[in-house]
């Protein structure tokens, strides 16, 4: 019945009927709760130094450099996994390059309750830092049995500062190589999981982290090749994006950056 009367209608007059029952089903969405996180550029820590008066990284057994330059880590907040977000909450955060719009399952994938996420999270982190561990006195060629390396990040879970602890251990303990920091002095910042093997790792939400690294004055950023777009979204002036894949050609990197010379690769 009603598309026999649309049809007499001009086009303009048609699209604006059906639009009508579309408008209404909209203004309800407006006010329903949806199953979406928004976040936002997090924390940072320098992994080399201090996070709330405590060093990120202690080492006992082996003698430790001292180091200059950052290595940061990033992070994003999202809305909690009791806050529900409304159709109005992410059509606003859509338009906003400081916020995105995550499935809430991406942010919060192991439960409902605070508890369960928050147990979820210590884990990852726990075993995050386990590996990084590895994978850099394995790098290195030290053993575990005489060298004990203690991370301690408050109040931030999950598994994407793998890449930064690991760097960060393996600057403390050797450097360069030949006597020089990783970072050669520079501020720099990054993300990714790291593996045992010293695979480097894909996490989410890079777009943001970039600006979070911007904003506390780093000027290149480590990201997991395979998210080389999502990086180059929205990117900051002044920081660049380095790829990287594995902790040797992070490493790698890392030297010829310091040099000026070499091969670096770029998103």
């Amino acid at each position: 019945m009603l598309l026999s009367r649309l049809s007499g209608l001009t086009r303009p007059r048609a699209v604006a009927v059906c639009a009508l029952p579309v408008v209404a089903l909209l203004a309800t969405a407006g006010l329903a709760p949806l199953p979406l996180s928004l976040a936002q550029p997090g924390l940072t820590a320098n992994v080399l130094g201090e996070n709330k008066g405590t060093p990120v990284i202690t080492i006992s057994g082996a003698p430790v450099r001292r180091t200059s330059g950052q290595l940061r880590m990033t992070t994003i907040e999202a809305t909690g996994p009791d806050q529900r977000i409304s159709l109005s909450d992410a059509i606003g955060a859509w338009f906003d390059t400081d916020r995105a719009v995550m499935p809430r399952d991406s942010v919060y994938p192991s439960g409902d309750s605070v508890k369960e996420i928050e147990r979820h999270n210590s884990e990852q982190m726990r075993q995050s830092q386990d590996a990084a561990t590895e994978a850099a006195l394995t790098y290195l060629h030290l053993s575990d049995k005489n060298i004990k390396v203690t991370l301690t990040l408050a109040d931030v879970g999950g598994p994407s500062a793998g890449l930064l602890f690991t760097l960060g251990i393996i600057d403390k303990l050797a450097g360069d190589g030949s006597g020089g920091d990783l970072t050669g002095g520079r501020a720099i910042a990054g993300t990714g999981t790291i593996a045992a093997d010293g695979t480097v790792g894909a996490v989410g939400g890079v777009a943001l982290k970039t600006q979070a690294a911007h904003r506390d004055g780093a000027t290149v950023f480590l990201v997991p090749k395979a998210e080389c777009a999502d990086a180059r979204t929205n990117l900051p002036k002044g920081l660049r994006l380095v790829p990287v894949t594995s902790l040797k050609t992070t490493v790698d990197t890392l030297d010829a950056l310091k040099k000026g010379g070499g091969s670096v690769p770029s998103c």
